[in-house]
């Protein structure tokens, strides 16, 4: 009793250890493992040991709960030799026996599991079950049964990552009446002359990964991570917002794009009669700007024609404005439109800069309509 009291407080100090490692979570289904168990019996006292001792042969089916905690049943029987006596047997076997039994690993429980796992470590074990005589030959009485318990230790070797080689040394109590003592119905009780000492050696094959470490992340790391997702999110929405008014803006600039392309081109002639060459040319502009528009380029693209097929030839630009707006303003316009003419021939079509005059005339009044008063006037002038 005094063993079993000691494993019973043992037990109770590893269950109420709590894990030091973040694990997965496993289900029912993972975690199980079988092996086949070989090895000797011999009574532990009262006989003799080595003389007495036989072989065993046995298997197990474990389900791993926890690193730490596992269950699992098993099953062992003892080979017939006829060694001892009384305990004659007609099968091959002499005895047998079927139990529960819990496990809990010493090493995880101590120090930890490990997420690469360990080569060696030691389970502590203890169960009970249902044990078995087979005595029925030459008179020697009825088989026996017994409730029986066992406590023990597995000494395992980790080879690889599925299969594991362990030792492992117990003691199996009969705590039934004593073999024979039909007439004593003693309670169940732990008595070394009714023990057995097993050593057996078991390979065991683990079914899948085994549990697996995850990192626990920090609560505030993670307050902290969802915050700026969500600021990251308000920005986007407004980039989205600011996207979608710039596209609105593109799209309207690209109208009056098209409109302002699609537009007649207006073109005034100028009779004149001393004029042999018609070689008057207007650039129109629009309101406020001194910026050519892709529909007057053809004008200013005659002009330096010309000049290039009559190298002594020159122009004259003369700029204007229309009458709205500041006087200062017209002003500056009307030289500006001159200038851009005369720029553009100098470095589109690289006409020569001294064949050209340009000078801003103010105010414009030679058309009725004033937004046609907004020209440039290109004269161009033969040479010798």
């Amino acid at each position: 009793m005094k063993k079993l009291a000691i494993f019973a407080i043992a037990a109770l100090g590893m269950m109420s250890a709590n894990a030091q490692t973040a694990l997965e979570k496993t289900n029912f289904g993972s975690n199980w493992s079988f092996g086949l168990d070989g090895g000797v019996t011999t009574p532990l006292k009262g006989q003799h040991f080595f003389g007495d001792m036989r072989g065993t042969a046995g298997a197990h089916l474990h389900k791993q709960i926890s690193p730490t905690f596992g269950l699992g049943i098993e099953a062992a029987w003892g080979i017939n030799t006829s060694s001892w006596t009384g305990l004659k047997s007609k099968t091959a076997f002499d005895s047998h026996y079927v139990g529960l039994y819990g496990s809990a690993n010493l090493f995880n429980l101590l120090g930890g599991y490990k997420c690469d796992g360990r080569f060696f470590d030691i389970d502590a074990v203890a169960g009970a079950g249902w044990g078995h005589y087979y005595r029925d030959w030459q008179g020697a009485g009825p088989d026996w049964n017994y409730f029986a318990t066992k406590a023990g230790l597995n000494f395992n070797f980790n080879v690889c990552k599925n299969f594991t080689i362990s030792l492992k040394p117990s003691v199996t109590w009969n705590m039934s009446d004593p073999i024979g003592d039909r007439e004593t119905k003693s309670s169940a009780f732990y008595n070394k002359n009714y023990a057995t000492f097993d050593c057996q050696i078991g390979l065991t094959y683990k079914f899948g990964n085994g549990f697996k470490c995850v990192e626990v992340m920090d609560p505030a790391l993670i307050a902290s991570l969802n915050a700026n997702i969500n600021d990251l999110r308000a920005q986007l929405d407004g980039c989205n917002g600011a996207l979608a008014a710039e596209k609105a803006k593109s799209a309207k600039l690209q109208k009056d794009l098209d409109d302002c392309l699609n537009r007649p081109v207006q073109t005034i002639e100028v009779p004149e009669t001393n004029n042999k060459y018609n070689s008057v040319r207007f650039v129109f502009f629009k309101v406020g700007s001194s910026v050519i528009n892709r529909d007057q380029l053809p004008n200013v693209e005659m002009i330096a024609s010309y000049l290039k097929n009559h190298p002594t030839s020159t122009v004259v630009i003369k700029g204007y404005a229309s009458p709205e707006g500041p006087a200062d303003l017209n002003k500056r316009l009307a030289e500006a439109r001159a200038e851009s003419v005369k720029t553009s021939l100098v470095k589109k079509y690289g006409i020569a800069a001294d064949r050209i005059k340009a000078s801003g005339e103010g105010i414009g009044d030679m058309f009725d309509e004033n937004s046609w008063n907004r020209v440039s006037v290109c004269t161009v002038e033969a040479g010798e």
